[in-house]
């Protein structure tokens, strides 16, 4: 235990920045054009502020705030600024059963069903008003890849739960398995966010604990992840930006949005953890997660997984399925860079990673030993992430 106390209270220091190109293979005047050219978007009323950050070879080699924390008051956008990481929070939810099935708790080809006996007898929809039952019932590997059939959202009667966070996940998980599969477990490939829910449900069930503090207990604070929730405290509340919606050209207060600036922004009173989209982080700290996956596994002597499940997680599940993004492929939890194309076209065969709804993004180049972080407050509009992207491979010069 003290061991593991020890390696958190180290790695729970922000990194420091390694400006040395022969350790990082990267041009520091390359990544020194980054805030510049981004603060740009934020000049033009585009965008309203955005952190950044470029590591490779284990070496933070550029962290960067530009613009705006509110742009009314016009408060200048720190570093260690919390975002609301939305959709990023998928792959870790499937980091968690990952650590299970290591532990024998379950098996990716294991039927949903097994672990959660709600789901027998699901059905799949044949035609607009037939139901009929599945080929073969649903996997947690399906649920990993999109590939499950299971809806985008939840459904009508519960259709506010992403506005409301008003059920358990226990009584979420149960809803969910009354509702049909739009297609065969395995024959398509469509985001949901109600699969990924199912899982989080699974890391409840054989944990023991809620899904927020598996993660709390399990992933961050071993790493040393200080600013990583999905309850975040009130003594840092004041540390999360407002959020925006990108209308007409132009970010605009996103009041209409409950998790953007409305009743739900900080999560007070909530009973559903959003597995689907609830993590708030900082980019220091995500530092620490995405090292952790290119070390395969282990960060700062702390493993949190073995180097087959981080192969196993990172590799094309999908085929020839066609999925989300030009040239993607999906793996568990994650888009997979099968053919280099549009944002990602500098990026290798194997980069992987995720975007979220409020425009934040991660991609990981295990081929370059290289990943970037992109944490924005505003939907819509993703011509400064594409920059970033691009000035990050730019920078590359070893």
């Amino acid at each position: 235990m003290l061991s593991l106390l020890l390696a958190a209270a180290l790695a729970s220091a922000a990194p420091p920045i390694v400006r040395d190109e022969a350790k990082t293979g990267l041009d520091p005047q390359r990544l020194a054009r980054i805030p510049v050219q981004l603060k740009t978007f934020v000049d033009k009323g585009q965008g309203p502020g955005m952190v950044t950050l470029v590591a490779r070879h284990g070496h933070t080699a550029a962290l960067d705030a530009v613009g705006y924390f509110d742009m009314e008051t016009k408060k200048p956008m720190p570093v260690d600024a919390i975002f609301q990481l939305h959709s990023m929070t998928k792959p870790v939810v499937c980091m968690a059963v990952m650590m299970l099935a290591e532990e024998g708790k379950l098996a990716l080809t294991d039927a949903v069903e097994k672990h959660l006996p709600e789901f027998r007898g699901q059905m799949v929809i044949d035609g607009a008003m037939t139901l009929r039952k599945p080929s073969r019932p649903a996997t947690i590997r399906d649920m990993m890849t999109h590939t499950s059939g299971m809806m985008l959202n939840p459904p009508a009667g519960i259709g506010e739960l992403h506005g409301a966070l008003h059920k358990s996940l226990k009584d979420v998980a149960l809803i969910l398995s009354q509702q049909p599969l739009l297609f065969e477990p395995g024959t398509r490939w469509a985001y949901s966010n109600t699969g990924i829910a199912v899982l989080a449900r699974i890391v409840e069930i054989h944990s023991g604990m809620p899904f927020e503090k598996f993660l709390e207990a399990r992933i961050f604070q071993p790493l040393g992840m200080v600013d990583t929730y999905i309850y975040p405290p009130k003594e840092k509340h004041h540390r999360m930006p407002t959020a925006y919606l990108h209308k007409d050209g132009k970010p605009v207060k996103y009041t209409m949005d409950p998790l953007g600036e409305g009743a739900m922004k900080f999560r007070e009173n909530a009973k559903y953890p959003l597995p689907e989209g609830g993590l708030y982080s900082t980019a220091a700290d995500l530092f620490h997660l995405y090292q952790t996956m290119l070390n395969k596994g282990s960060y700062n002597g702390v493993r949190l997984l073995s180097p087959a499940s981080v192969r196993v997680m990172t590799e094309v599940h999908t085929g020839n399925l066609r999925t989300g993004g030009a040239g993607n492929g999906w793996g568990l939890g994650w888009y997979v860079v099968q053919e280099p194309a549009g944002e990602l076209h500098l990026a290798s065969k194997g980069t992987y990673g995720h975007g979220g709804r409020y425009g934040t993004f991660v991609f990981v180049d295990p081929a370059r030993d290289l990943f970037g972080v992109f944490l924005i407050h505003r939907e819509g509009g993703s011509d400064e992430r594409a920059a970033f992207t691009e000035m990050v491979y730019s920078s590359v010069v070893q």
